[in-house]
C-alpha cells in the first residue's frame, strides 16, 4: 500500500513542510520598494503556490526556459524576478498573447487585439516591450484583419530575448539558487526516508 504521511519521519516532514514554506514567501519584497535591501528581492506570497511537487517544480525550472513557462509557479517566480528589474512587461505581454490566442470569437480578437496593441506595441506605450521598428509596423498592420497569429513576431522576439537575457539571471540571482538548495535538501529527505523506512501495509 502506499506510505502515509505518519510513516516519514518527523524530521523529513518538517524539512518539507519548511520548504513550502519557503516557496510560499519566495523572497518577499518590501511594499516599500526604497526600503534598503528591497532590490534583488521577489514579490511572491504564497497566492501562487499550486499543489503539486514543489521541488520537481522548482528544479525543474532550470532545465529549459519553456519547463519554466510550462509552471505556474515557475512564471510567477520569473515575473517577480523581472519585477525586480523592472523589465515584467516582456513576460506579461508573451502570457497575454498566450491567452489571446486561444479566443475563438473574430470580435473578441479583433477587440483584445487592440487592447494588447495599446498595452504593448506602440511606441510609448504604458508597458512597452522591446521590439524593433519593423516588427511593430509588421504587427500594426496585423491588426487591419486580427488573427490568433498577428501577434506572433513579436511574442517569438520577446520570448528570444527573456530566454536569452532575463532568463540566465534569473538562474543565477541568489533567490533562485537558494530556493534550489532547498528544493534539493526536501528531495533528499524524502529520498532517504523512503528507502530507510519499511512499507506499511
Amino acid at each position: 500500500m502506499c506510505r502515509t504521511l505518519a510513516a516519514f519521519p518527523t524530521t523529513c516532514l518538517e524539512r518539507a513542510k519548511e520548504f513550502k514554506t519557503r516557496l510560499g514567501i519566495f523572497l518577499h519584497k518590501s511594499e516599500l520598494g526604497s526600503d534598503t535591501g528591497s532590490v534583488g528581492k521577489f514579490e511572491w506570497s504564497s497566492k501562487h503556490i499550486k499543489e503539486g511537487n514543489f521541488s520537481e517544480d522548482v528544479l525543474g525550472w532550470k532545465e529549459s526556459f519553456d519547463l519554466l513557462l510550462s509552471s505556474k509557479n515557475g512564471v510567477a517566480a520569473f515575473h517577480a524576478f523581472l519585477k525586480t528589474e523592472f523589465s515584467e512587461e516582456n513576460l506579461e505581454f508573451w502570457l497575454a498573447c498566450e491567452e489571446f490566442k486561444k479566443l475563438r470569437s473574430a470580435t473578441k480578437l479583433a477587440s483584445r487585439a487592440h487592447k494588447i496593441f495599446e498595452e504593448f506595441i506602440r511606441s510609448e506605450a504604458p508597458k512597452e516591450v522591446n521590439i524593433d521598428h519593423e516588427t511593430r509596423e509588421l504587427t500594426r498592420m496585423n491588426l487591419q484583419a486580427a488573427t490568433a497569429t498577428c501577434f506572433d513576431v513579436a511574442q517569438g522576439k520577446t520570448r528570444t530575448l527573456m530566454e536569452k537575457d532575463s532568463y540566465p539571471r534569473f538562474l543565477k540571482s541568489p533567490a533562485y539558487r537558494d530556493l534550489v538548495a532547498q528544493a534539493s535538501a526536501a528531495s533528499a529527505s524524502l529520498a532517504s526516508s523512503s528507502h530507510a523506512e519499511p512499507l506499511h501495509t
